[in-house]
């Protein structure tokens, strides 16, 4: 047994080729189908970069109508899935409700073993379309509020905020969601991608690969660090605070959360597209507290470790400022990366052999069993 050959987390390991993305640490750059992620937030909606994750191209104006026009036509829920929402328990960890829920979109559809590319891209609709209205529904049955039926004609973001809240907020407020969205879509093969194409490879199903995506998502090392990020800001209070936890962090050796990445080392090539968005944020609904401390934090990150913030170290707190309860930044990601998710299901299936892995057994040797 030699178990210097083992890489553990698969960290550094390569599996397979993919056209979706590309993350280039050496130059802290991340591409969607071969363009920069910053100038899709700037140039794009995030319907066009959905349209692109799983298409491989941007969409021509007429193209981008009946992409719109077919996701905005499937986003209302059936009877039977409100009526599951109704009955999960309202203390239920809204990734829990999703979970759940997306499993249930898997039983509605009867094409469940048809995994040809037409039919995968209509079922990718159906969740891109879905999984919006199901967090806002889940969102509002916590809150003892009834349930807003979404609209078909206007944005995903702005939908989402209208079947949250019930009304849409300023134009600034949509757009740093937007730019949230497009960020979050994909990032090659992360835990719940890889996930989600270990399912596939079985050739099981997209509702099934996509409920295990969320599944790997919801832990705090991947998806749930935005959480996590918003509640350390919360323990830590003030800017003039920050300083003396970080260093108690250090003393205690616990995780800073947001900090750090697998692949970026000299800082997640997302982030100052976000902070710019959480700054713009902060500025327009006039609540700085979230960004004294996060500046304080990064600088000393930076300074004494050499470590950078990652994309959920700026998301967490602008979910904040927008108004949505911290249980929900996670289930927000969702909303986001099943682009990116349903991109690699099908690109699994489109050249498909089954993962798995060996293991170095480093258990006792065999044995008899003494009677």
């Amino acid at each position: 047994m030699n178990l210097e050959k083992i890489n553990k987390g698969l960290n550094g390991v390569t599996v397979d080729y993919s056209a979706i993305s590309k993350v280039m640490p050496e130059t802290n750059s991340l591409t969607y189908r071969g363009y920069a992620v910053e100038e899709l937030c700037e140039h794009c909606s995030f319907e066009e970069v959905a349209y692109l994750l799983i298409y491989g191209e941007l969409p021509k104006l007429e193209e981008l109508e009946e992409f719109q026009t077919k996701e905005r036509e499937k986003r209302k829920l059936s009877v039977e899935q409100l009526q599951r929402i109704h009955y999960l328990p309202e203390a239920a960890h809204p990734m829990d409700t999703l979970r759940t829920c997306v499993s249930f979109l898997g039983c509605e559809d009867p094409r469940l073993w048809d995994n040809s590319e037409e039919t995968s891209i209509d079922k990718f609709l159906n969740l891109l379309a879905k999984i919006p209205t199901i967090i806002a529904g889940c969102y509002r049955h916590a809150a003892n509020q009834d349930i807003i039926i979404p609209k078909q004609n206007i944005s995903m973001a702005e939908n989402f905020f209208y079947m949250c809240f019930g009304e849409i907020p300023a134009k600034e407020v949509v757009k740093a969601l937007e730019v949230s969205l497009i960020l979050y879509a994909e990032h090659s093969f992360n835990a719940s991608t890889f996930t989600a194409r270990v399912i596939a490879s079985t050739t099981s199903d997209m509702y099934s690969a996509v409920t295990g995506a969320i599944g790997a998502l919801k832990g705090p090392l991947h998806g749930g660090a935005n959480e996590q990020v918003m509640h350390m800001l919360m323990e830590i209070g003030s800017a003039s605070k920050a300083e003396r936890w970080l260093d108690n962090a250090f003393a205690e050796k616990k995780k800073v959360m947001g900090f750090g990445h697998r692949v970026y080392k000299n800082g997640d090539s997302r982030v100052p597209t976000m902070k710019k968005y959480a700054n713009l944020m902060a500025d327009y609904i006039g609540d700085h507290q979230w960004r004294d401390i996060s500046e304080v934090l990064e600088q000393k990150m930076i300074k004494d470790k050499g470590i950078y913030p990652n994309l959920d170290f700026p998301a967490g707190p602008a979910y904040y400022l927008m108004g949505f309860d911290i249980d929900v930044f996670t289930p927000i990601f969702v909303m986001s990366r099943i682009t990116g998710w349903c991109a690699h299901i099908m690109e699994q299936y489109a050249d498909n052999k089954l993962i798995r892995p060996l293991s170095a057994y480093s258990g006792v040797e065999q044995r008899k069993v003494v009677v």
